[in-house]
């Protein structure tokens, strides 16, 4: 992943879960101030990178969830917002 390709991964990543039952909106983003090129000119997505809502319709419950990563705990975690 390159700062010129992470657009194109944050719109795949966004069509692929949108594929997934109830849900019915997804925003996915990427943290660009933590990618680092390395020798060959792209990086290496980490989980620490990715800050994605969705939101969830079940028989008229809704619900939206969050990932994003937690620096206290130096971990991706999702919680409902």
């Amino acid at each position: 992943m390159s700062l010129g390709t992470a657009a194109g991964l944050e719109k795949a990543m966004q069509e692929s879960i949108s594929l997934q039952p109830y849900v019915k909106e997804v925003r996915v983003s990427i943290n660009r101030q933590m990618l680092k090129e390395n020798v060959f000119g792209y990086g290496e997505l980490e989980g620490r990178m990715i800050i994605a809502e969705v939101q969830i319709d079940y028989e008229g419950e809704v619900v939206i969830a969050r990932l994003e990563f937690d620096a206290e705990k130096n971990y991706p975690l999702m919680s409902l917002v």
